[in-house]
């Protein structure tokens, strides 16, 4: 479960004076900051000396700890490297804070310090960011991925204490971390429940937790089952769901800070709570992480809650579509035809490209229930981790200007996102012979036909789709991030949104 809510204290004390069990201090590889300089002095010139010596971090994320340290109240002291502080954007400090953050917490019941500014670009743009992003890599940094180990690897902290200049206001600092908190336990949501096994998390037990949140953060929760489905012509997501015992549900909940008419943002979510692939049945290898299948439902589910425990001046809604892809007597089968909601008729050619066949049937009704501006989200295709890596998001559009405010929002917060060309030379390459459409391409170019068949849904709403199947689901732990689910898009979905509720008449808003 998530952790419970982190103590944080804002103070202008002297940071030499402060307790805790750990203080934490940036120092930068250029050039000293005045709060590094005095630092040294404090331990009669140790930090020249070790400097000299080619002992102090040079890199971002590295650490230099010394469990006892003379001249300061705290415990101990941890230095992580900032870089170069000329160089200090949101990535840098959140990679920075984890990494300090993630040695910490390995032990249970600590308090931390950590002094602000990390670097001397002391503007209070960079300070409300590192208190924003202290108070989030505090809270994500106490849950790890072993939720069923007894003895845990990772424990909440007792406090976190920040050191703010004069130059910072004590209401910024307060806001921003307050806005970091609320980030982090949304963070810690779409984690945990992407990394617990199916056995735990299907579309039923979703549904649950879905209809839970809902009263905890005052949304309006419905869910569809297998017969309103039915009812309502989803016969794409149900050939999906065709060969599991699991029944599948569709979740829309919906948040509205505004008195505006309709809706200003659409989230929609892939929810394949396990992916053995169907009858084009996966590998062993390819399947074992497949729980993960549902990071972009959960994604969707877990930012709408910041977005509502924010109270953002902003209507929103997520639709999530919940399914199994299991393989049964039952299952659907290549050479399939299926009838979508908005009339589309799909040619199976691959049981395995199964999220956009459930995305198809969700978008439709977002767009048919009047969402002008929406943003799917889906771990979609292996070929985006081919032509992007694993730590980016794919961006796809058909609007620039709303691809434009997703791709900035997601620069603001610090996420690694790529636009990928949506040419209409790659809707040939969908042609079927015996339907409007097949679900898979040639092998060339495979995330932008996904893309491209997605888009035959969405109608003249504003719509971008963020290919996560890279970055949300880390394979092993490094210094700054756990393995396992990463929570990766809730910034950036929470940033998006923030900015529609600053700039309501934005140029992509829906004209209902």
């Amino acid at each position: 479960m998530p952790i419970p809510p982190l103590d944080v204290t804002v103070t202008r004390a002297a940071w030499e004076s402060v307790p805790a069990d750990w203080l934490v201090l940036g120092i930068d590889s250029a050039e000293w900051s005045s709060d590094i300089r005095k630092l040294d002095a404090l331990l009669d010139g140790a930090l020249s000396r070790k400097k000299s010596a080619g002992e102090l971090p040079t890199k971002l994320g590295e650490l230099l700890v010394l469990p006892v340290c003379p001249g300061i109240t705290a415990e101990g002291l941890v230095l992580v490297g900032i870089g170069e502080g000329r160089n200090w954007d949101a990535a840098a400090c959140a990679r920075a804070l984890n990494t300090a953050m993630r040695h910490v917490t390995v032990k249970p019941d600590r308090s931390l310090a950590l002094v602000l500014p990390l670097t001397d670009r002391n503007s209070d743009q960079i300070l409300r960011m590192e208190c924003e992003r202290a108070a989030e890599a505090a809270v994500v940094a106490g849950l790890g991925q072993d939720l069923y180990k007894r003895d845990r690897s990772r424990h909440s902290l007792r406090s976190l204490t920040l050191v703010i200049p004069d130059s910072l206001s004590e209401q910024t600092a307060r806001v921003a971390v307050e806005e970091g908190r609320l980030l982090g336990t949304a963070i810690n949501l779409v984690r945990e429940l992407v990394n617990r096994p199916a056995s735990d998390v299907y579309p039923e037990t979703f549904a649950q937790r879905c209809d839970q949140l809902a009263t905890e953060y005052g949304l309006t929760a419905r869910i569809w089952d297998e017969n309103v489905l039915r009812e309502q012509r989803m016969g794409a997501m149900l050939a999906v769901a065709s060969g599991s015992d699991r029944p599948p549900r569709l979740v829309m909940l919906e948040y509205r800070g505004s008195d505006r008419e309709g809706t200003d943002l659409a989230l929609v979510g892939k929810g394949v709570t396990f992916d053995s692939g169907g009858l084009s049945l996966k590998s062993n290898e390819h399947m074992l992480t497949m729980k993960c299948d549902m990071a972009g439902a959960a994604t969707a589910v877990g930012a709408l809650t910041a977005i509502a425990a924010a109270r953002l001046p902003v209507n929103v809604r997520a639709y999530v579509g919940l399914v199994e892809n299991m393989v049964s007597g039952r299952s659907y089968k290549l050479g399939d035809v299926l009838h979508a909601r908005n009339g589309t008729t799909i040619e199976v050619q691959n049981t395995d490209a199964e999220g956009r066949l459930v995305l198809a049937d969700v978008l439709a009704l977002a767009v048919d229930e009047g969402c002008g501006r929406v943003i799917d989200l889906a771990t979609l295709t292996g070929a985006c981790v081919v032509a992007l890596g694993e730590e980016y998001t794919g961006l796809f559009g058909n609007t620039p200007s709303w691809s434009a405010t997703v791709r900035e929002a997601a620069e603001r917060r610090g996420e690694l996102v790529w636009e990928m060309p949506m040419h209409a030379l790659f809707d040939e390459l969908l042609e079927s012979d015996v339907a409007d459409v097949k679900n898979v391409g040639p092998r060339w170019g495979g995330a932008i036909t996904a893309a491209k068949f997605l888009q035959r849904f969405v109608g003249d709403s504003q719509w971008v789709h963020l290919d996560i199947a890279g970055p949300a689901f880390a394979a092993t732990s490094k210094p700054h991030r756990e393995g396992g689910a990463t929570g990766v898009m809730v910034r950036t979905l929470f940033e998006v949104a923030t900015q529609l509720a600053e700039t309501p008449d934005h140029p992509a808003s829906p004209t209902a």
